[in-house]
């Protein structure tokens, strides 16, 4: 099992935390600038995180789906959620990109944008917004490879894609001097290019890529189902995306240096989430697999080791973090008032990974079993209690309420999670 666990997790994990030193980058690009474009970047990159992130049902969907498919040898059914997920994917990046204005205003109302980067903030936005159809389509095929137990596909895409990114922006923002315009417009050409070889490796699944009529594609049931499934996915993590945006909307109003802050310690919790969420992919593609064949002893034997994995790694994040956060801080930013404001929270930042773990494996056994209305629940739960947590406190200390009340957010998803799966087990819907 651990093997299986393994080849799984580690081209996944090797994926994931390549998505983090995108992110990374740019801000140690935007970071040896000034404050303003380290903000403007925060906001932005906040706003596609939220955009973004509440769209990743299309890759978690497809691979809950299409992995119980997998396991019970359900080939048609394979073959109609890759081409059902793909049309959702298009008609929601086009849709994006067509209400793009709506979004950009309504977005710098909510995140608190400040006139000092608002313009920086709008050239961001214009730019990358664009990449919205390619990247729900690879988001679609990444979840797909997965499961089918292929997770080096996905590896090679996301490596392709972030290290392209990282060339170009560094090139266009520096070489090119076209700051924040150069970052998203690296962005930009390397997600499309990344589709493109998604597409050729795609070719290997030539048995799975007879295109179905139209009637087989538009199955009632099978569309209810992914409706079902990414529906309460959707609300899932439009939720966890508010936690975030809610963390930065506030930290805007205690004005830019603040956010710039927040911006600076948010890599650390990303770089984790990103790390963790290779065990919880290996979760998703494994456990619905045996779900799907209905082998319950490497189910049970599945989670119990996803579990073990993901506490280990843990360790190793608050170790890193609690004695090299410092040093961290400095690859971020050269900007001594913005390491010196950041150190003081470092010791609540290495505590996070052993605090917030068991919520994202969970998420991944949850998704794997489709057991997503339980988990939407258990999210909104938390949010709920994230914000009036926040709200009751923030009179005492209005930086640090913000801080504490989001850890314990993280800390109650894992909790309650594995109260629900202790009560219901398998039968947990």
């Amino acid at each position: 099992m651990n093997k299986k666990i393994l080849a799984l997790a580690i081209p996944s994990i090797l994926s994931n935390i390549s998505n983090p030193l995108v992110s990374s980058v740019d801000t140690a690009l935007m970071g040896h600038l000034n404050s303003s474009s380290l903000a403007a970047l925060g906001a932005m990159g906040m706003v596609f995180m939220f955009i973004y992130g509440v769209f990743n049902f299309l890759r978690s969907g497809t691979t809950g789906i299409a992995a119980q498919a997998y396991g019970a040898g359900k080939k048609n059914l394979i073959i109609g959620t890759l081409y059902r997920a793909m049309a959702a994917a298009f008609v929601l990046g086009v849709l994006l990109i067509l209400f793009k204005n709506y979004i950009f205003t309504s977005s710098i109302y909510l995140m608190n944008v400040a006139e000092s980067y608002k313009n920086q903030s709008r050239i961001y936005f214009n730019i990358r917004i664009y990449t919205a159809p390619a990247l729900f389509a690879s988001y679609v095929l990444m979840g797909w490879f997965f499961a089918l137990q292929n997770a080096i596909y996905p590896l090679i895409m996301t490596l392709f894609l972030n290290i392209l990114n990282i060339v170009l922006s560094y090139y266009l923002v520096f070489v090119k001097n076209m700051g924040i315009e150069g970052a998203a417009l690296g962005t930009l050409i390397s997600q499309y290019t990344a589709l493109f070889l998604g597409f050729l490796m795609l070719l290997k699944y030539k048995s799975f890529l007879k295109l179905p009529s139209l009637k087989e594609i538009l199955i009632k049931s099978q569309i209810m189902h992914l409706f079902k499934v990414n529906r309460d996915i959707f609300i899932r993590t439009l939720a966890l995306t508010f936690a975030f945006a809610f963390l930065y909307s506030q930290a805007a109003l205690a004005g830019e240096d603040k956010l710039a802050v927040m911006v600076l310690l948010l890599q650390f919790v990303i770089w984790f989430a990103y790390s963790l969420d290779g065990f919880a992919n290996a979760a998703e593609g494994l456990c619905g697999k045996y779900y799907g064949a209905r082998d319950w002893q490497n189910f049970n034997k599945a989670i119990k080791y996803l579990l073990a994995w993901s506490l280990v790694l843990s360790i190793i994040y608050t170790l890193l973090y609690n004695f090299f956060g410092e040093n961290i801080l400095k690859l971020f930013t050269n900007q001594m008032n913005l390491i010196k404001e950041a150190k003081v929270f470092m010791p609540y930042i290495s505590i996070i990974p052993l605090i917030s773990f068991l919520a994202f494996i969970w998420d991944g056994i949850y998704i794997g079993i489709t057991a997503v209305k339980s988990m939407r629940n258990t999210l909104l739960i938390s949010l709920a209690l994230y914000i009036t947590g926040f709200y009751l406190t923030k009179n005492l200390n209005f930086i640090y309420a913000l801080w504490i009340n989001f850890i314990l957010f993280l800390f109650y998803r894992g909790v309650i999670q594995s109260y629900l799966y202790l009560k219901n087990g398998k039968e947990l819907k």
